[in-house]
Parts: C-alpha cells; structure tokens; sequence
C-alpha cells in the first residue's frame, strides 16, 4: 500500500484530522505583487507595542497602514517561528540551536521524525532537505525555556498544529529560485566575510574569531563569549536548509545573504532600485527589540520583574525605541527606492514571537501590511497565524502554498493585501 494511501486509511479510521503538507496550488485572494519587503522583529507581544510611547513610527504606521488585531505567531522558540514563516513548518525544530554546517551524512529532523528541541536538549540542527514529518505544535509547550507546567502557550493556547506527514524540506527562497524569481536575506551585523559558518557577530568578531591572535592578549584573555551577538544566524532561517548552505545553484546560496551596509547590502540595493522579488530584513539583536545581556543599557534585556511580565511596564523603553527607529529607517528607504514605485509592493512588519506568553498571556504579535496600491487604514480582526503570511506572500508573487500554508483552516490575507478593486489576481493574469 502506497503511504499516502495508507495515511488516508488510518485518517478514516482514526476519524482524526489529518494534514498533509508539501505543495499544492496556487492561493487566491493577493494581487499580483512585484516587490515584497519583510521586516522581522523580535520577542514582544501585541499589548507590549500597541500604542506603546516608545514606538510611535511603528503605531502610526499600523493605523495608516492595514494591520491584523489578531494575528499569532506559532510556535516558540525564535527559530521555530522564522522556520515557519518562509517555509509553513517548523521542520522538526524546535529549539534555537546553531547548523550543523555542511554536514551532509546527519539524519533530518524531518527523516526522524523526532524534534530538535531545547528541554531536553537537543544536538546542533542537521541541514534541513528532503521530505519527512515536522513536529507537532502542541497548545502549551514544554519543549522551550520551561519543562513542566505552566508552559508557554503556542498560538492562543487553544489551537494546536498536528505533525504533517509529508512536509516539504523547503522555504519560500526554493520556490522563487524555481520560478525564475529572485531573494535575498538582509541581515544587520553580519561579518564581511559572509554568512557561512558564522552562528554570532558584531559585525567585526564571531563565532570562529582566533583571540589569540588579537596582540597583546588582553588579562583576562578575549573569548567568543565577549562577543555581543547582534547578527544571529537563529534569525536566519534559509541558513538552515542544505540548498542554500550547498549552493549547487548560484541563485540559491548563502551569498543571498548580505548585510544592511556595503555595496551589495540593503541600503545600497534600495538606493539602486536593484532589489531582488523578497526581500527578508532582520535588523540586529539591539535593533530588533530582542536585546543583549551584554551590550549596555539601551539594549538591555527587559527587566521583566514578575508582577509586570507580559506589560508595557515590563518592558527596556530604549529598548522599544531603539526597534521604532529602525524600522522608521528602513520603511524609509524602502519608500524612498525607485523599486517602491516599480510596481505593485508591499511592506510586512511583524514579530517573530511573544516571549511572555505564559497563560493566561497568548502568542499574538503585530502584523502590519503596508503597500504602495490598494486600500489603507484596514484593521482585521481576522484570526491569523505565520501560515497565513506566508500563504498571502505566495498567493501575490504566483507561489504555490507550502506546507501548513496549504492546510483549508489557513485563510489567506485578503482584506489586508486588497487591492480595493477586484483586480491583478493571478489567477486574472
């Protein structure tokens, strides 16, 4: 018997939902989009930026803009949810560990079928390919900062994600090489010396640094633990995956992923209108609202204090501010692009997770949607997850649906990527 045959049968048996995932048609309901631009940030909940003093660029955006007002990340940690963002799955992994640079002889967490997880703790993550099953998404986790009760809740604690049997070792970045379409993955503090190999950077040190070498040797003596990880390679999803650490195709590599500065980074493909079809900007760890231990006060972690966890109260304001400014500046330049005017666009700014989401505090984050066509000032109170972006990217730039982006409960964004007149689907074209 063939296994999806079989799957069928034990679904009917079982009388459970099933899901299977891979790819399937593609979504309707986005327009024809040319350009889209994603801005990730980190680690803060919906009630810890809406209308927050410290991030007045990002409010006034998500009220002249569309926004959803009910919009959850997945899963936790932060990796799993940039996984499910470019590729609808988590593929096994649940944890926020490094590669396992190059080795192609490991066994995938997809082949196994056992998560990669942080409790109990899991080894380095086998480059991601093939095809197998991803791990569960459970309505409160046990598996990330926490091993027992009460857990963090994924999703709004109620809704669950069975492991798809058929899920496809891909991400967003496959599928547009496929298509003759292009990516790139811009990250701030990224080394010159690329992305290969590299877990952590300032943007001069890493990961591989021979302190040693740095003369005279400093007492007590530098080390890799010195160095303030602001580029993060757990913020690098396409990093993960074989077809991208491999290269066999030029288009499809790790030389996709270049820094804000220099002259094949962000601000210099914006100011040249030479920008690829998706573009995946993660700002650093002091700029993205995540926050390091490491690198003064304002970019401290929130301080947290217990009574407070989850608020605006608990909250590093320079932290907060820090993020708005940021992405004040790159919505700029991206406005300021000739690419922004070629076209149909979007802009996507959301958080990958909110790390306070111990009951009764839920995942959801903002999601803002800003384009250059269409209607503005949208505020969904549809519900949506990191699959239904997903979904809306593929449907506008002609993709085909992706893993859970193709499972029927995932709606697509239809309201917040409208183009107000019924027309420019791909399926009109």
């Amino acid at each position: 018997m063939k296994r999806s045959a079989a799957l069928l049968l034990l679904c009917s048996t079982l009388a459970v939902r099933c899901l299977f995932a891979a790819e399937g048609a593609v979504p309707k309901g986005v327009p024809h989009l040319d350009h889209v631009f994603v801005i990730m940030m980190e680690n803060h909940g919906y009630a810890q930026i809406l209308n927050n003093p410290n991030a007045p660029f990002i409010n006034q955006l998500a009220k002249s803009a569309n926004s959803a007002t009910n919009y959850f990340a997945v899963g936790h940690p932060s990796l799993t949810n940039y996984l499910e963002f470019v590729g609808a799955s988590n593929f096994g992994v649940r944890s926020d560990n490094s590669p396992d640079w190059h080795n192609t002889s490991c066994t995938t967490n997809l082949a196994s079928g056992i998560a990669n997880t942080d409790t109990p703790a899991s080894p380095n993550i086998c480059p991601i390919f093939g095809t197998g099953t991803d791990a569960a998404t459970p309505a409160i986790d046990y598996t990330n900062e926490t091993s027992g009760p009460p857990g963090e809740l994924d999703i709004n604690g109620i809704v669950s994600v069975p492991a798809a049997p058929n899920t496809s070792g891909k991400t967003i970045a496959d599928q547009l090489v496929e298509a003759g379409r292009s990516w790139k993955s811009y990250q701030e503090s990224l080394p010159l010396s690329g992305a290969d190999l590299v877990n952590i950077s300032d943007g001069f040190y890493t990961n591989n640094t021979d302190f040693s070498k740095i003369l005279p040797v400093q007492n007590p003596p530098l080390t890799s633990s010195d160095v303030v990880a602001l580029y993060a390679v757990k913020h690098n999803p396409f990093a993960y995956f074989r077809s991208v650490q491999e290269g066999n195709n030029p288009r499809n590599s790790l030389k996709n992923t270049v820094g804000f500065e220099g002259p094949n980074g962000l601000y210099a493909d914006l100011g040249s209108g030479h920008v690829p079809t998706f573009s995946f900007i993660a700002p650093n760890q002091c700029d993205d609202q995540h926050g390091r231990g490491n690198a003064g006060p304002f970019c401290n972690y929130d301080p947290d204090p217990g009574n407070t966890a989850g608020t605006q109260a608990g909250v590093n304001p320079a932290l907060i501010y820090r993020g708005d400014v940021t992405v004040q500046k790159i919505v700029t330049a991206i406005k300021h692009s000739p690419a922004w005017h070629d076209g149909r666009n979007a802009i996507v700014i959301l958080w990958d997770e909110n790390d306070y989401s111990i009951a009764p505090i839920t995942n959801q984050v903002m999601f803002i949607v800003d384009t250059n066509y269409g209607k503005h000032g949208v505020q969904s109170g549809r519900f949506y997850t990191h699959f239904s972006a997903l979904k809306s990217i593929e449907s506008g730039l002609g993709l085909p649906c992706l893993n859970h982006a193709c499972d029927s409960s995932v709606p697509v964004m239809t309201d917040l990527f409208s183009s107000g007149d019924g027309d420019g689907d791909w399926d009109d074209l």
